[in-house]
């Protein structure tokens, strides 16, 4: 076991961080812009070291000054939480180098299922379907314009580094393709350092469906069910839930067994998540996410297993916990992201409680939001014995749930789930869109 880790990350991610290392005895030292100084990760840490100014360029995206401090404080290992350079796998190389553990799996793992066109050929490997695209990426615009025409419009171009909707453009006819192209790669470039891109068919109102998975670097993967990610905003997740109400037992078995396959052949070390579109009675492979995710509290309610405590033990070279074989998923859970619309102070602060209701956040009262990062303030979690009940205990959370000071869209996840859409469980990615256009959401 180790005795110090360096969390470089912020929010409400570092503070889950830190919570879980406390209770496996493992001190932590966290980092702050000049802008987080007061932020809660920063009060809970053992140990706070200021690592630049406010823009993450010159402070949370500063790799040799985050490993120069984990250093000089004695840390052994690295977590790099969500997003920032959690999976950037220069930073881990250079973690490495240094002698410490990067909690999170290797770096040319990183590099392998970071580059999507990459990814999509591994995941074919190891028998995943995937959504026809190009044979690689986009060189030539008249091979591009054959694909499309053969496969039929609309398409969608990516970022192979992408994420995030970054780099990502559909087209719905030929005129189109060669400007959107060319869009598409200058925002990769301008995002990721890589301007690369690829195409593939666009399937229109699918289900975003994901698993969460766990593997010890050894061949053994547990897989802590499925999540479903549909309710988005400009490819941005708003509601996430588990087990998701689109996916069969065949294909759910189909998904598991592929995603096993994928990451034992890898030899994947740590906490991970493979992203599936789901288009009626067929999925296909999107892609990793080769480390912890947002929303992982929605598995842990399902499953009864800390994600991250896992992700740090299977890092440090400790067994994994939780059995494969012995998995056992009970009830519903669903969280709702609560972003923030306008800076500012939170002037009173108010937490629902009760059985089922988790609060994932770095709020307080009388800490100032600051606008120089992404816009999520917390996660709020429940849990119940279908989703019905799930629904109705979120519905009640959310309007226990204060945050004044400061805007929020609260009142927008309220109607999300209060519409016959959403509690149908029959919908797909475009139904935040759907219910713009139709007046429900202003």
């Amino acid at each position: 076991m180790i005795s110090r880790l360096l969390v470089a990350n912020r929010g409400e991610i570092a503070v889950r961080i830190i919570r879980a290392c406390r209770e496996m005895n493992i001190e932590t030292v966290a980092v702050y812009s000049v802008a987080d100084e007061k932020s809660l990760h920063v009060k809970l840490a053992d140990k706070a070291v200021c690592i630049g100014p406010a823009p993450s360029s010159r402070s949370y995206l500063d790799k040799n000054a985050l490993i120069t401090v984990a250093i000089k404080t004695g840390c052994e290992a690295v977590h790099a939480g969500v997003g920032f350079l959690s999976e950037n796998a220069d930073f881990a190389r250079k973690v490495q180098k240094a002698g410490l553990i990067w909690i999170g799996p290797s770096p040319e793992i990183i590099d392998l299922l970071g580059d999507k066109i990459q990814a999509r050929a591994t995941a074919q490997k190891n028998g995943l379907p995937v959504t026809p695209g190009t044979n690689g990426a986009v060189n030539d615009m008249e091979e591009a314009k054959l694909f499309a025409k053969n496969c039929g419009y609309p398409v969608i171009i990516k970022a192979a580094s992408g994420g995030g909707g970054k780099g990502m453009r559909i087209v719905y006819k030929e005129t189109e393709l060669e400007e959107n192209c060319k869009i598409a790669s200058a925002e990769a470039e301008k995002n990721f350092s890589d301007s690369t891109i690829y195409i593939e068919k666009y399937l229109e109102n699918p289900r975003h469906v994901e698993l969460q998975i766990l593997a010890d670097g050894k061949g053994k993967v547990a897989i802590l069910g499925e999540r479903d990610c549909s309710v988005q905003k400009n490819h941005q997740k708003l509601i996430e839930e588990s087990p998701s109400p689109s996916v069969t037992t065949e294909m759910r078995k189909k998904m598991y067994d592929g995603a096993r396959n994928l990451f034992a052949s890898l030899k994947y070390c740590g906490a991970g998540t493979i992203e599936f579109l789901v288009n009626k009675n067929d999925f296909y492979f999107m892609e990793v996410n080769a480390r912890v995710q947002v929303e992982h509290p929605v598995s842990e309610f399902v499953s009864g297993v800390d994600i991250i405590r896992e992700q740090i033990l299977v890092c440090i070279g400790e067994n994994m916990e939780t059995d494969p074989e012995k998995v056992e998923l009970k009830g519903w859970a669903i969280e709702a992201r609560i972003n923030a619309r306008t800076p500012g102070t939170i002037k009173n602060l108010e937490i629902p409680s009760g059985p089922g209701i988790r609060f994932d956040s770095f709020l307080y009262n009388g800490y100032t939001v600051v606008p120089f990062y992404d816009s999520m303030l917390a996660k709020l979690i429940v849990h119940n014995v279908n989703r019905e009940r799930a629904i109705k205990r979120l519905e009640s959370a959310l309007k226990e749930l204060r945050i004044d000071g400061i805007q929020t869209n609260i009142d927008e996840q309220l109607k999300i789930l209060n519409t016959k859409q959403f509690k149908s469980g029959n919908f797909g990615t475009s139904l935040y869109a759907e219910l713009e256009k139709s007046g429900v959401l202003k």
